[in-house]
Protein backbone atom coordinates (compact mmCIF):
# COMPACT_ATOMS: atom_id res chain seq x y z
CA UNK A 1 0.00 0.00 0.00
CA UNK A 2 1.06 4.04 0.04
CA UNK A 3 4.66 4.50 1.98
CA UNK A 4 2.87 6.82 4.08
CA UNK A 5 1.91 3.16 5.97
CA UNK A 6 5.61 2.20 6.10
CA UNK A 7 5.06 2.38 10.08
CA UNK A 8 1.90 0.76 11.33
CA UNK A 9 0.67 1.47 14.75
CA UNK A 10 -2.42 -0.04 16.07
CA UNK A 11 -1.29 0.34 19.58
CA UNK A 12 0.31 2.53 22.40
CA UNK A 13 -2.80 3.96 23.72
CA UNK A 14 -2.93 0.89 26.27
CA UNK A 15 -6.84 0.74 25.39
CA UNK A 16 -7.61 4.18 26.69
CA UNK A 17 -9.11 6.94 24.61
CA UNK A 18 -7.70 10.42 25.02
CA UNK A 19 -9.81 12.00 28.47
CA UNK A 20 -10.64 15.94 27.91
CA UNK A 21 -7.63 17.12 29.85
CA UNK A 22 -5.13 14.99 28.82
CA UNK A 23 -3.71 16.78 26.52
CA UNK A 24 -2.82 20.24 28.95
CA UNK A 25 -1.85 17.75 31.44
CA UNK A 26 0.80 16.30 29.22
CA UNK A 27 2.06 19.70 27.57
CA UNK A 28 2.07 21.04 31.18
CA UNK A 29 4.38 18.34 31.98
CA UNK A 30 6.52 18.37 29.55
CA UNK A 31 7.04 22.10 29.27
CA UNK A 32 8.62 21.80 33.04
CA UNK A 33 11.18 19.76 31.10
CA UNK A 34 10.15 16.78 32.70
CA UNK A 35 10.27 13.22 30.95
CA UNK A 36 7.37 10.51 31.08
CA UNK A 37 10.12 7.57 31.52
CA UNK A 38 11.24 9.13 34.88
CA UNK A 39 10.41 7.08 37.98
CA UNK A 40 8.11 10.08 39.50
CA UNK A 41 5.86 10.28 35.87
CA UNK A 42 3.33 8.44 37.61
CA UNK A 43 2.77 10.02 40.38
CA UNK A 44 3.45 13.59 38.48
CA UNK A 45 0.61 13.14 36.41
CA UNK A 46 -1.65 11.60 38.65
CA UNK A 47 -2.29 8.71 36.68
CA UNK A 48 -1.56 4.91 36.51
CA UNK A 49 1.79 3.76 34.64
CA UNK A 50 -0.32 2.35 31.46
CA UNK A 51 -2.73 5.84 31.13
CA UNK A 52 1.18 7.70 31.41
CA UNK A 53 2.05 5.72 28.49
CA UNK A 54 -1.43 6.72 27.04
CA UNK A 55 -1.10 10.45 27.45
CA UNK A 56 2.46 10.38 25.74
CA UNK A 57 0.76 8.80 22.83
CA UNK A 58 -2.07 10.87 22.20
CA UNK A 59 0.36 13.87 22.68
CA UNK A 60 2.21 12.46 19.86
CA UNK A 61 -0.55 10.85 18.21
CA UNK A 62 -2.27 14.78 18.05
CA UNK A 63 0.75 16.51 17.07
CA UNK A 64 1.57 18.31 20.38
CA UNK A 65 4.67 16.11 21.20
CA UNK A 66 7.30 15.37 18.28
CA UNK A 67 10.12 12.69 18.22
CA UNK A 68 11.79 13.15 21.00
CA UNK A 69 9.11 14.12 22.90
CA UNK A 70 9.60 18.05 22.07
CA UNK A 71 6.63 20.05 22.41
CA UNK A 72 5.37 21.26 19.12
CA UNK A 73 4.44 24.54 17.71
CA UNK A 74 0.87 23.71 17.69
CA UNK A 75 1.62 22.77 21.43
CA UNK A 76 2.14 26.31 22.16
CA UNK A 77 0.07 28.15 20.02
CA UNK A 78 -2.69 26.03 22.00
CA UNK A 79 -1.76 25.26 25.24
CA UNK A 80 0.30 27.67 26.89
CA UNK A 81 -0.55 30.23 29.31
CA UNK A 82 -1.13 32.56 26.48
CA UNK A 83 -2.72 29.90 24.48
CA UNK A 84 -5.61 30.08 22.15
CA UNK A 85 -7.98 27.18 24.08
CA UNK A 86 -6.22 25.52 26.56
CA UNK A 87 -8.89 23.67 27.83
CA UNK A 88 -10.28 22.64 24.35
CA UNK A 89 -13.71 24.68 25.40
CA UNK A 90 -14.68 25.68 21.49
CA UNK A 91 -15.19 23.25 19.26
CA UNK A 92 -12.97 24.46 16.47
CA UNK A 93 -9.74 23.40 18.81
CA UNK A 94 -11.49 19.59 18.53
CA UNK A 95 -12.10 19.80 15.23
CA UNK A 96 -8.01 20.91 14.93
CA UNK A 97 -7.00 17.79 16.60
CA UNK A 98 -8.97 15.50 14.68
CA UNK A 99 -7.21 16.75 11.30
CA UNK A 100 -3.86 16.74 13.37
CA UNK A 101 -4.90 12.83 14.13
CA UNK A 102 -5.76 12.18 10.89
CA UNK A 103 -3.32 13.97 8.64
CA UNK A 104 0.01 12.93 10.91
CA UNK A 105 -0.77 9.10 10.76
CA UNK A 106 0.86 8.18 13.81
CA UNK A 107 -1.72 6.20 14.80
CA UNK A 108 -2.66 4.22 11.38
CA UNK A 109 -6.34 3.66 12.12
CA UNK A 110 -7.26 6.94 11.93
CA UNK A 111 -5.82 7.82 8.83
CA UNK A 112 -7.22 4.47 6.94
CA UNK A 113 -10.83 5.04 8.25
CA UNK A 114 -11.19 8.77 7.36
CA UNK A 115 -9.11 8.51 3.82
CA UNK A 116 -9.79 5.00 3.17
CA UNK A 117 -12.37 2.87 4.70
CA UNK A 118 -15.45 5.24 4.67
CA UNK A 119 -15.38 5.51 0.86
CA UNK A 120 -14.81 1.87 0.21
CA UNK A 121 -17.37 0.80 2.69
CA UNK A 122 -21.34 2.78 3.79
CA UNK A 123 -21.13 1.12 6.71
CA UNK A 124 -18.68 -0.80 8.89
CA UNK A 125 -17.89 -2.22 12.74
CA UNK A 126 -14.83 -3.55 14.45
CA UNK A 127 -15.09 -7.28 12.84
CA UNK A 128 -15.28 -5.13 8.86
CA UNK A 129 -12.33 -3.10 9.76
CA UNK A 130 -10.37 -5.65 10.77
CA UNK A 131 -10.67 -7.83 7.56
CA UNK A 132 -10.22 -4.43 5.68
CA UNK A 133 -6.81 -4.09 7.56
CA UNK A 134 -5.44 -6.81 7.00
CA UNK A 135 -6.18 -7.47 2.74
CA UNK A 136 -4.71 -4.03 2.90
CA UNK A 137 -1.13 -5.00 4.44
CA UNK A 138 1.27 -8.50 3.56
CA UNK A 139 2.73 -7.65 6.99
CA UNK A 140 0.68 -9.92 9.64
CA UNK A 141 -1.09 -7.88 12.52
CA UNK A 142 -2.38 -9.21 15.41
CA UNK A 143 -6.66 -9.22 15.22
CA UNK A 144 -6.38 -8.13 18.87
CA UNK A 145 -4.40 -5.11 18.01
CA UNK A 146 -6.33 -4.12 15.08
CA UNK A 147 -9.86 -4.84 17.50
CA UNK A 148 -8.84 -3.02 20.05
CA UNK A 149 -7.39 -0.36 18.05
CA UNK A 150 -11.07 0.40 16.89
CA UNK A 151 -12.60 -0.14 20.05
CA UNK A 152 -11.07 2.57 21.10
CA UNK A 153 -11.82 4.48 17.76
CA UNK A 154 -15.42 4.20 18.67
CA UNK A 155 -14.54 5.47 22.31
CA UNK A 156 -13.19 8.63 20.72
CA UNK A 157 -15.25 9.59 19.00
CA UNK A 158 -18.78 8.12 19.78
CA UNK A 159 -18.16 7.04 23.20
CA UNK A 160 -19.19 4.03 24.58
CA UNK A 161 -23.21 3.27 25.01
CA UNK A 162 -23.11 -0.15 26.90
CA UNK A 163 -19.67 0.56 28.98
CA UNK A 164 -20.18 0.24 32.56
CA UNK A 165 -17.04 2.90 32.84
CA UNK A 166 -19.26 5.89 33.01
CA UNK A 167 -15.90 7.74 33.41
CA UNK A 168 -15.38 6.55 29.55
CA UNK A 169 -19.26 7.47 28.05
CA UNK A 170 -18.28 11.42 29.20
CA UNK A 171 -13.86 11.32 28.99
CA UNK A 172 -13.73 10.89 25.45
CA UNK A 173 -12.32 14.24 23.46
CA UNK A 174 -14.47 14.42 20.22
CA UNK A 175 -18.23 12.92 20.15
CA UNK A 176 -19.30 16.68 19.62
CA UNK A 177 -18.04 16.76 16.62
CA UNK A 178 -20.36 14.50 15.69
CA UNK A 179 -18.35 12.67 12.66
CA UNK A 180 -19.49 9.15 13.76
CA UNK A 181 -23.26 7.75 13.18
CA UNK A 182 -23.82 4.56 15.14
CA UNK A 183 -26.55 2.28 12.86
CA UNK A 184 -29.08 0.37 15.39
CA UNK A 185 -30.67 -1.97 12.93
CA UNK A 186 -32.81 -5.15 14.79
CA UNK A 187 -31.36 -8.50 15.56
CA UNK A 188 -28.78 -7.33 13.72
CA UNK A 189 -24.80 -6.57 14.53
CA UNK A 190 -24.23 -2.27 15.54
CA UNK A 191 -22.72 -0.68 12.60
CA UNK A 192 -20.79 3.01 11.66
CA UNK A 193 -21.20 5.36 9.31
CA UNK A 194 -19.25 8.84 8.30
CA UNK A 195 -21.82 10.52 6.52
CA UNK A 196 -20.19 13.11 3.95
CA UNK A 197 -22.46 16.55 4.32
CA UNK A 198 -21.85 20.16 4.40
CA UNK A 199 -20.07 20.34 7.73
CA UNK A 200 -22.05 23.78 9.11
CA UNK A 201 -20.06 23.38 11.88
CA UNK A 202 -16.80 23.16 10.92
CA UNK A 203 -15.02 26.80 11.04
CA UNK A 204 -14.05 27.92 7.42
CA UNK A 205 -10.98 29.06 9.64
CA UNK A 206 -10.01 25.58 10.25
CA UNK A 207 -10.81 24.31 6.80
CA UNK A 208 -8.39 26.99 5.22
CA UNK A 209 -5.85 26.33 8.31
CA UNK A 210 -5.95 22.37 6.91
CA UNK A 211 -5.38 23.35 2.75
CA UNK A 212 -2.64 25.77 3.34
CA UNK A 213 -0.85 22.95 6.31
CA UNK A 214 -1.12 20.22 3.71
CA UNK A 215 2.94 19.79 1.81
CA UNK A 216 1.59 18.81 -1.16
CA UNK A 217 -0.57 21.55 -1.93
CA UNK A 218 0.90 24.83 -4.14
CA UNK A 219 -0.65 27.52 -5.07
CA UNK A 220 -3.18 26.07 -6.80
CA UNK A 221 -5.22 22.88 -5.86
CA UNK A 222 -8.08 21.62 -7.95
CA UNK A 223 -11.84 21.10 -6.20
CA UNK A 224 -11.88 17.72 -6.98
CA UNK A 225 -8.46 17.15 -5.18
CA UNK A 226 -9.71 19.59 -2.50
CA UNK A 227 -12.75 17.32 -2.18
CA UNK A 228 -10.82 13.59 -2.52
CA UNK A 229 -7.50 13.59 -2.40
CA UNK A 230 -5.85 11.81 0.49
CA UNK A 231 -5.49 14.02 3.74
CA UNK A 232 -7.25 16.46 1.65
CA UNK A 233 -9.72 19.15 3.62
CA UNK A 234 -12.53 16.77 2.01
CA UNK A 235 -11.43 13.34 2.83
CA UNK A 236 -9.93 14.65 6.80
CA UNK A 237 -13.42 16.24 7.37
CA UNK A 238 -15.76 14.33 5.85
CA UNK A 239 -17.51 17.60 3.45
CA UNK A 240 -18.98 17.35 0.44
CA UNK A 241 -18.67 19.34 -2.45
CA UNK A 242 -21.72 21.94 -1.86
CA UNK A 243 -19.71 22.61 1.56
CA UNK A 244 -16.79 23.15 0.55
CA UNK A 245 -17.76 25.72 -2.40
CA UNK A 246 -19.72 27.44 0.10
CA UNK A 247 -16.85 27.86 3.12
CA UNK A 248 -14.32 28.66 0.00
CA UNK A 249 -16.47 31.31 -1.46
CA UNK A 250 -16.86 33.15 1.62
CA UNK A 251 -13.15 32.34 2.51
CA UNK A 252 -12.11 34.45 -0.77
CA UNK A 253 -14.66 37.37 0.44
CA UNK A 254 -12.65 37.66 3.32
CA UNK A 255 -8.84 37.29 2.12
CA UNK A 256 -7.49 38.84 -0.59
CA UNK A 257 -4.80 36.26 -1.33
CA UNK A 258 -7.46 33.40 -2.38
CA UNK A 259 -9.21 33.27 -5.66
CA UNK A 260 -11.83 30.55 -6.63
CA UNK A 261 -11.91 29.78 -10.19
CA UNK A 262 -14.93 27.94 -11.93
CA UNK A 263 -14.75 28.89 -15.55
CA UNK A 264 -14.90 26.33 -18.12
CA UNK A 265 -16.25 23.25 -15.84
CA UNK A 266 -12.35 23.73 -14.14
CA UNK A 267 -12.71 24.68 -10.75
CA UNK A 268 -9.98 25.30 -8.81
CA UNK A 269 -8.58 27.05 -5.79
CA UNK A 270 -5.53 29.75 -6.42
CA UNK A 271 -3.24 31.67 -4.04
CA UNK A 272 -1.67 34.55 -5.20
CA UNK A 273 0.30 33.88 -2.44
CA UNK A 274 0.28 31.97 1.17
CA UNK A 275 0.09 33.34 4.33
CA UNK A 276 4.07 32.63 6.22
CA UNK A 277 2.18 32.15 9.69
CA UNK A 278 -0.78 29.60 9.21
CA UNK A 279 -1.78 30.42 12.66
CA UNK A 280 -2.86 33.70 11.95
CA UNK A 281 -5.78 32.72 9.87
CA UNK A 282 -7.04 30.09 13.30
CA UNK A 283 -5.84 33.70 14.87
CA UNK A 284 -8.72 35.24 13.17
CA UNK A 285 -11.31 32.99 14.57
CA UNK A 286 -10.31 32.95 17.60
CA UNK A 287 -9.89 36.21 18.32
CA UNK A 288 -13.78 36.95 17.26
Amino acid sequence: MESIYDALKFSGHETFQCRHLWLKKGYDYVLQGKSFNADDAVLELGVGKNMTSSIRHWMRAFNILEDGDELTNFAHWLFSETGKDPYLEDDASLWLLHYNLVSKGYATSYSLIFNVLRKERIEFNKDSFIKFVQNKFDTPISTNSIGNDFEVFLKLYVGTESSKDNEDVVAGILPDLRLVRVIHRDKQPTLYHIETNEREDLPEEVLLYGIITNPSIGLSISLDSLERDYNSVGSIFAINRTGLVQKIENLCNRYDFLVYKDDAGIRELQFKYKPEDPYEILNDYYGH
